[in-house]
């Protein structure tokens, strides 16, 4: 779930995967005499990305969509011809840093040199190696299969087996699921080693110590500051997390058994209803409250209405015409992949594209008719309105204030997918009782909260391998102790340096920075909060919906249509009129879900924390 300004936000997702300009400027320098030819150089930089752009977004569409060997030459060469202009262009760049420009001159000078998620050495025969193992990484987990000798020559791909792993109860065939997935990458584990060590040497050439420092330069302060910043919000959120786990491995030992699952140990991570245990909303039916039914189940309301995938999408748009924006353009229903083809692979991860800049935006997604795709298609709709409404900002500063921002959005909008709004639209009879919001805010929590640490981890991991403090032959060892760290989850059978896990993820072959999945899992409820009280509503947070609100819907514009122009805090303000990132509005939201199972917990003798 993530979107693309020059293609579905991979390894080669450029300026839509840039963030905001580290140290932004207080006060405006003095003239230069250089300020004329620094312009003249942006202008021509802005253009001639631009053009390129355009050559990549449609060879990478086409090789997400039509995965073949051709096909991913096509864009490995689209990718290299950019990844050279930007090479080339940063290092120009750089006779300029030292100039007193104007803020503006400044700040797209500093994004430049930030474009790329993977910065490609100046050599040219490196830089084409580069280009070419991306490719491949990515497309290697997309073609990935699990061929069990039961199903008789039809192999199970990732949309099979999540739909599985989300219905099974059967802890031995999850086991084999799990492992048969985690199969597909042991053969990325070499390339994925030379990928860092090429991306390293191009962060180098540019000033950055490696990689990792680079993806954390890109928020609006140093990459040091930045790591305490999300160490900061991960202390305001944990106690809820470890409250959630506690209650859940309980109730999970309940039926699967303490030798399963150990009373005061980390839950395995195939009983977790999700492949990568990174949210748990499939397991709900295991650890409901007792008599805490939220009173409907999305997916069976979708059914009965007869919803197809391309109706699910149709009430995404309509959410966003309620707050008083444009329809989707016709280009978008022409264009968009919304099912899986049966005559060829691709990449089913869902993902929003913005091919030009201006309307030209796609949604390519495997859609199933079911609850969790239903809110993953205002997520990725909430991409594309953001890419939409900075279209007339500036080529470098078409992307989201920083890559948090543009998660955040589309989930902000499906907070609002409450009871109350599925009544509206027709989908709902009647709202259940108060008395369900303890079923429903467990739903939430099951996916909002228990995603926390996952996504933290990922690039806690990723920043430690960077900077050579993980070596390639401690891959798997750290990506188990960093799981075990932050999620309390265990591999559910021996896992040694022969696989390599993190490879099984999308992100990390497709070289997808990942703490903007945390950051939004923050802001997002912050967002919604601002929200509400834009449109006046004073209730519990949980049941505020902003949908046919436009005056919540003007505010939300108004910090969409700054794009990447000024640093985050001030977009963040806003909507907000807040500067700092802050997860007490999550705290607010889930308030009485945590009084209730803080209380569960102590009445069970179950203890927080895991050994």
């Amino acid at each position: 779930m993530h979107l693309s300004k020059v293609r579905a936000s991979g390894w080669m997702s450029v300026l839509a995967l840039i963030a905001s300009l580290a140290g932004a400027q207080e006060a405006k320098p003095k003239p230069s005499p250089k300020g004329p030819a620094a312009d003249a150089f942006i202008n021509k930089a802005e253009k001639r990305l631009y053009d390129l752009s355009l050559k990549v977004a449609r060879s990478s569409w086409v090789q997400a969509t039509y995965i073949t060997d051709d096909t991913e030459q096509m864009a490995a060469e689209a990718q290299d011809l950019y990844t050279e202009a930007v090479t080339q262009l940063a290092g120009e760049a750089r006779k300029y840093e030292r100039s007193q420009l104007p803020d503006l001159a400044t700040r797209k000078l500093m994004l430049l040199k930030l474009a790329l998620s993977a910065p490609a050495p100046a050599n040219a025969r490196e830089r084409e190696e580069l280009t070419r193992l991306g490719v491949w990484l990515e497309s290697a987990f997309g073609k990935g299969k699990y061929c069990r000798p039961q199903d008789k020559g039809k192999c199970l791909a990732i949309t099979d087996l999540e739909r599985m792993m989300a219905t099974s109860q059967d802890p031995n065939e999850l086991r084999d699921l799990w492992v048969g997935w985690h199969k597909i990458s042991p053969p990325m584990r070499a390339r994925f080693a030379r990928f860092v060590e090429l991306a390293n040497k191009g962060a180098k050439e540019m000033d950055f110590a490696d990689t990792g420092a680079m993806w954390r330069s890109n928020y609006d302060m140093p990459p040091e500051q930045f790591a305490a910043e999300v160490e900061r919000l991960w202390q305001q959120v944990r106690p809820l997390y470890l409250s959630l786990h506690a209650y859940v491995r309980h109730r999970l030992a309940q039926k699967y058994g303490k030798d399963v699952v150990p009373e005061n140990g980390m839950i395995p991570a195939h009983l977790l209803g999700n492949m990568w245990a990174q949210e748990w909303g499939n397991i709900y039916p295991l650890v409901a409250p007792p008599e805490q039914d939220p009173g409907y189940d999305l997916t069976d309301l979708l059914k009965a209405k007869n919803v197809d995938e391309l109706g699910m999408v149709r009430y995404g748009e309509n959410f966003f015409k309620s707050l008083g924006y444009d329809s989707l353009p016709q280009t978008f229903w022409e264009r968009s992949l919304f099912k899986k083809p049966e005559d060829r692979d691709v990449v089913c991860h869902a993902s929003a594209w913005d091919l030009d800049g201006q309307k030209d935006v796609r949604l390519k997604m495997c859609i199933q008719v079911r609850g969790e795709d239903f809110i993953t298609i205002h997520h990725e709709l909430g991409h594309n309105y953001y890419q939409m409404a900075y279209r007339n900002q500036p080529y470098l500063f078409q992307s989201g204030a920083n890559d948090g921002f543009h998660e955040a959005i589309g989930d902000a909008i499906a907070l609002s997918v409450t009871p109350e709004y599925l009544q509206k639209v027709g989908l709902l009879d009647h709202q259940p009782p108060a008395n369900s919001d303890l079923g429903f805010l467990m739903k939430q929590a099951l996916d909002k909260v228990a995603f926390l640490p996952f996504g933290l981890l990922i690039d806690q991991w990723r920043w430690k391998v960077f900077s050579g403090e993980i070596k390639p032959a401690d891959y798997n060892k750290t990506w188990w102790e960093m799981r075990n760290k932050y999620q309390g989850v265990s591999a559910p059978v021996e896992r040694t340096e022969a696989d390599f896990d993190p490879g099984a993820k999308y992100h990390v072959p497709a070289n997808v920075p990942y703490t903007r999945y945390f950051l939004a899992r923050v802001l997002q409820f912050q967002f919604h909060r601002a929200m509400c009280q834009a449109a006046g509503y004073t209730g519990p947070l949980h049941r505020c919906s902003v949908y046919n609100n436009k005056a919540a819907g003007a505010k939300l514009m108004k910090m969409l249509q700054m794009g990447q122009s000024r640093p985050w805090p001030e977009a963040l303000e806003a909507l907000t009129g807040e500067r700092q990132m802050d997860a007490t509005a999550m705290l607010d939201y889930f308030a009485p879900l945590k009084k209730w199972l803080d209380e569960e917990n102590k009445k069970n003798g179950v203890k927080e924390g895991w050994e």
